[in-house]
């Protein structure tokens, strides 16, 4: 499947129609029930045909909340902190 330009990349995405609280944890949320709702949602993030580009808009976007492109909102911190500092994408 060739890559969908722009926007449509949420269409053919693998969590279309997965409950947002699936990515986006509660208040509160904590330890194992926190680990066990992220295991999950990066499981759906691995199979997902456009999962570059779901990185891609929440590293641009600065996304602050959520599972983007299989990587977790530290996940993301420590990424922009390694970008900053010149190290790898």
């Amino acid at each position: 499947m060739a890559a969908p330009h722009h926007a449509e990349w949420r269409e053919v995405a693998a969590c279309r129609g997965v409950a947002s609280s699936v990515f986006f944890s509660p208040d509160g949320e904590r330890g194992q029930a926190r680990a066990r709702r992220e295991a999950n949602a990066r499981q759906i993030c691995e199979e997902c045909p456009v999962l570059a580009q779901c990185r891609d808009h929440a590293l641009t976007a600065d996304e602050t909340y959520g599972i983007w492109g299989g990587m977790t909102e530290a996940d993301r911190r420590r990424h922009a902190r390694r970008t900053r500092s010149g190290g790898r994408r």
